[in-house]
């Protein structure tokens, strides 16, 4: 392999790595203030349970999501010199705002989030559970408005090859930047939810049964099942959007050829790109113009008409994004039927059953696979740009050898194989150590500046589950 290639599998190695963490840390700083405001309002020791059991989590995975984000920004000099070179004037000030606007918002709080409790007000300690929250949101917005503008880039004009800003207001809000925003929270919602359900569903099969431990298995689960028709509907919309920007990396999902109407949805298929045709196709007439136009007869683009006259190949590898696609669906629909059945059974019968607690457990990950089967269709589907017409990926990658490359690539795979080993380790020991711990609070929250629920304080409602 070259080091063009190398290079690229390299980026996307640290980029796949890097995603998880913050596609937790995203919703879960919002759970936890949902937790922290409950515990204000009723007194409800359980809220403090789970607020104090998932800030670890938190904790770890912001932790595992900053280290890896400072690595994978070297690589921008070290492997991609072409690519500040080129869009630097846009791509540095993206970067600088998210740090302003969110690092340095997270850093300040962070420490009373996880330390406050008994030092501060409930009012402060709620506040900075809020700002933490909305720290990690702006810096997943800055970081979607460059990652939007790389694939739809508007707002600026080229200088003797290098990218000038000349209107911000449409780089930030570019074509694709809101369907892409709403999409990816809301992946971050559904990863939180079925983290939440799936690490309470294994406290559950361990013998937990405290309070706190259901409240959050309710919470992720009723999460689960109120965010994915909406997820189901961005991605609609997401798509639609799409097709209008970047029609041949729909044809690449979808595996279509040859533009016309009435192409079909295809469940399953090998495609052939030497031949130009797919192979073993499994497919629903007409699927795939009614998704896309919302009309039977509709006409989708075909992967034919994205090829020069020389036989140059002017769209993405079809292959990789057929199949991220579709395993991106899977684990959608999955989520909804899993997700569906679990609510009905907290909120009709008041609790799960064993079988339920065995399929929740191992979709505590299934966010994970989700987003980067995601991230992978978003971002192979750009190829061969780096900056959709404007900066060609070839042309930004530095020029090393492959073997340096190569063996740098082995050695963030080691180390990140073991960092990923230790991380799944540890919120496991968590949550069966919690399991057998009563509260997971510690004694004396500062409850100064809150009115909690006379009848939750005085414990009128005992340790049902209401």
């Amino acid at each position: 392999m070259d080091a063009l290639l190398l290079s690229r599998i390299q980026f996307a190695a640290n980029i796949s790595f890097h995603i998880l963490f913050p596609t937790i840390t995203i919703a879960l700083g919002w759970l936890l203030l949902w937790f922290r405001l409950r515990f204000n309002r009723t007194g409800d020791q359980a809220y403090m349970d789970a607020y104090f059991f998932w800030v670890k989590v938190f904790a770890l995975s912001f932790a595992m999501g900053v280290v890896s984000g400072i690595t994978m920004s070297f690589q921008f000099g070290t492997n991609w010199p072409g690519f500040m070179e080129r869009v630097g004037n846009i791509a540095g000030p993206l970067l600088a705002y998210e740090v302003l606007t969110a690092f340095f918002l997270e850093a300040v709080f962070l420490g009373i989030m996880l330390f406050g409790s008994r030092r501060v007000s409930a009012r402060v300690h709620t506040l900075a559970t809020f700002l933490v929250a909305f720290g990690t949101t702006m810096s997943a917005f800055w970081i979607l408005v460059l990652n939007s503008w790389m694939h739809t880039p508007q707002g600026f004009e080229m200088r003797d090859g290098v990218a000038h800003a000349t209107d911000w207001f449409a780089i930030v809000f570019n074509p694709s930047m809101p369907y892409r925003l709403v999409h990816v929270l809301l992946a971050s919602g559904l990863t939180v939810a079925f983290l939440v359900a799936g690490l309470s569903a294994l406290r559950w099969l361990a013998g937990d049964r405290a309070k706190g431990t259901f409240l959050a298995l309710r919470t992720g689960l009723t999460m689960g099942a109120v965010l994915i028709p909406l997820q189901i509907l961005a991605g609609d919309l997401h798509g639609l959007n799409t097709l209008e920007h970047q029609p041949q990396k729909v044809a690449a999902m979808e595996g279509n050829w040859e533009t016309g109407p009435r192409v079909p949805l295809l469940l399953f298929a090998i495609p052939d790109e030497e031949a130009r045709e797919n192979r073993f196709e499994l497919g629903i007439p007409g699927g795939a113009s009614l998704i896309l136009k919302h009309d039977i007869d509709g006409v989708v683009p075909g992967l034919n008409d994205f090829v020069a006259e020389d036989g140059t190949v002017l769209h993405p590898p079809v292959k990789p994004l057929f199949f991220a696609f579709r395993i991106m669906v899977g684990v959608g629909f999955a989520m909804l039927f899993i997700s569906w059945i679990g609510a009905w059974m907290i909120w009709r019968r008041g609790d799960i059953n064993r079988p339920m607690a065995y399929v929740l457990v191992p979709m505590a990950l299934s966010g994970w696979v989700a987003t980067l089967a995601g991230w992978y269709t978003t971002e192979i589907g750009r190829q061969p740009w780096l900056v959709d017409g404007v900066l060609k990926t070839s042309d930004a990658v530095a020029a090393l050898p492959a073997t340096s490359v190569g063996i740098t690539l082995v050695a963030y795979l080691l180390v990140y194989a073991g960092l990923i080993t230790a991380y799944l380790s540890v919120i496991i020991a968590l949550a069966l150590k919690a399991a057998k711990t009563p509260h997971e609070a510690p004694p004396g929250i500062n409850t100064a500046g809150i009115n909690p629920d006379p009848a939750m304080v005085l414990g009128l409602e005992g340790n049902g589950r209401g």
